[in-house]
């Protein structure tokens, strides 16, 4: 007993020692890229928009390193190997949505706009309204979305540093130390984005989905090398570990569940699982840190080649979780997943350390196995908390310190340094929230981003490229009531109080039954940019007619 407990001590010293090394090593190249773009970036251009310089297959990667986030490596994996079959849901509703964005948004959105996407909803209408509007969504979102990435960080953290309940490291808990990696998250993206800007980014994101694409290749490889190719094996296993049989594999095991004796709780819950699809799939067309993306382009051809690259790498990396998700329910358990972490984020690292014992043998070699995807997993993370802060920091400082504050009459170095200063602030404020959210998948949370998103962004952009009617009253009312009613849902729904998965767990003040507010919120946002236009007099057309050849043909474009 005294030799495993040795063995067993060897491991995590070994994880620790290696984990820390190769995290160091991608903080120091990644700081090394940032320094160096922060010596090619001049102007605002360059700050917000790398230049405009990146090629479409560069942007590709990019895009799939900003939206391959720790949702889809970490809490993605955790929910397949949970609830199996519905699990794979958010895979298909996060990549089914680039089809909204290839077709609806990229090439019209490169066109009209210049850093964010308030420049094309101002456009045609009053300045400084409709951009207060537009930062106030972004900055939601935004904030939004971190809180899943601090949380997968924080969630990480304890079982890299092997930190189980009882045991400490440096003299910290595992409470403790989820806390003090959340802050040092924060600090690190802080530092990207103050320093390198939109082109020290973008490299950070380039570098990150490499090392996704390749650490997910290999375990997806091992999984089934360790069945021997059989699909058939491997879900079979994965259904008997799971405690729930065939069930497993069909849906209804999360999500449109059937109460018995109870039809209204069946009504709610196939409800929330309808209300999850409209917020997946059209959430991605109004997330900020992707639609800047876009301007990192030369041209609009670029940008939808940009986006089918993103697919394509997207797609295939979203193939890979199901065999992440069912290999941790096969070879990990649902009692030692949920043991380390109760909404299951630690299921594709520890699926890792398994096939490490299993191909390099010993705990050593699962040590190993474990510091490499973990190293990916906080690259994930701090790629992703670097574009969303950009974002956010980019709207503050471009929208509403440049042209509402100050009415345009700013000049541009003035311009970066707020969107310097409001990252650092966006960064306090998201570290300070993700404290309290960490009983959450962040799978989860990510998805009721995709919901805020997709109720205050998307009508706007929707109602502004294409319905010549639209005015600042429908954008104003478009946003807000998206985002007020999307807030509002979620803030008295289950996912902040009433239950033990809950934000708040001892408190109760819900009453709306749905955990994702897409269903409601999503319409809301598009009536409420309809009867706001209607009620106003206030048009157009000459504008929009000039909107609609840039959207279309590039003209004017910047």
């Amino acid at each position: 007993m005294k030799g495993i407990l040795l063995a067993a001590e060897a491991g995590n010293s070994t994880a620790r020692t290696l984990t820390i090394t190769l995290f160091l090593v991608f903080v120091a190249v990644t700081l090394g890229i940032t320094v160096w773009a922060s010596r090619q970036t001049k102007t605002a251009t360059d700050y917000y928009a790398g230049g405009r310089s990146f090629s479409g297959f560069q942007n590709g990667m990019a895009i799939g390193g900003d939206y391959m986030s720790a949702a889809s490596f970490l809490g993605i994996a955790g929910i397949i190997a949970l609830y199996g079959y519905d699990g794979f849901l958010y895979s298909i509703g996060f990549l089914v949505a680039w089809l909204v964005a290839l077709l609806l948004v990229a090439e019209l959105l490169r066109n009209s706009g210049r850093y964010t996407m308030a420049d094309v909803l101002a456009f045609r209408m009053r300045q400084k309204p409709v951009r207060t509007a537009a930062a106030v969504s972004t900055i939601t979102v935004s904030i939004f979305y971190l809180l899943a990435q601090m949380v997968g960080a924080g969630a990480l953290v304890a079982l890299l540093l092997g930190i189980r309940p009882g045991t400490t490291f440096l003299g910290m808990d595992a409470d403790a130390a989820k806390i003090a990696t959340i802050i040092m998250v924060g600090a690190l993206m802080i530092i990207y984005v103050t320093v390198g800007g939109m082109k020290g980014t973008t490299y950070v994101q380039i570098v990150k989905a490499f090392l996704l694409m390749s650490g997910a290749l290999v375990m997806t490889i091992l999984v089934l090398a360790h069945y021997k190719f059989n699909l058939s094996n491997l879900l079979g296993d994965a259904a008997n570990a799971s405690g729930k049989g065939s069930a497993f594999l069909e849906p209804g095991l999360r999500y449109g569940v059937e109460v018995a004796g109870n039809s209204a709780q069946t009504f709610y819950n196939k409800m929330d699982l309808l209300s999850l699809g409209i917020a997946l799939v059209l959430g991605t067309a109004g997330l900020p840190h992707i639609l800047i993306r876009f301007y990192t382009v030369p041209t609009a051809k670029t940008a939808r080649k940009s986006v089918l690259w993103a697919i394509g790498i997207i797609g295939t990396f979203y193939l890979f979780t199901l065999a992440l998700g069912f290999g941790a329910a096969a070879l990990v358990g649902r009692e030692a997943i949920t043991a380390q972490d109760a909404a299951g984020n630690t299921a594709a690292p520890q699926l890792a350390e398994a096939l490490g014992v299993d191909f390099l043998g010993g705990d050593v070699g699962g040590a190993a196995m474990l510091a490499i995807i973990a190293a990916v997993a906080f690259a994930t993370i701090l790629a992703v908390v670097a574009g969303l802060t950009l974002a956010s920091s980019s709207s503050l400082a471009h929208d509403f310190y440049a042209n509402v504050v100050k009415g345009g009459q700013v000049s541009e170095r003035q311009e970066v340094n707020v969107a310097r200063i409001s990252a650092l602030v966006i960064g306090a404020i998201s570290i300070v929230l993700s404290i309290f959210a960490q009983n959450l998948n962040v799978a989860f949370l990510v998805a009721l981003a995709f919901a805020v998103a997709a109720s205050g962004n998307l009508p706007a952009i929707l109602y502004s490229l294409f319905w010549k009617r639209f005015n600042t009253s429908g954008a104003v009312w478009a946003i807000y009531g998206g985002l007020i009613s999307a807030v509002g849902l979620v803030f008295f729904s289950p996912v902040v109080s009433g239950a033990a998965t809950s934000m708040f767990p001892n408190q109760d003040w819900q009453w709306f039954p749905l955990s994702n507010p897409g269903l409601i919120s999503i319409p809301v946002g598009f009536l409420c940019g309809w009867i706001g236009t209607l009620v106003s007099k206030e048009t157009d057309a000459d504008k929009y007619a000039e909107l609609e050849v840039r959207a279309l043909t590039g003209s004017g474009a910047h």
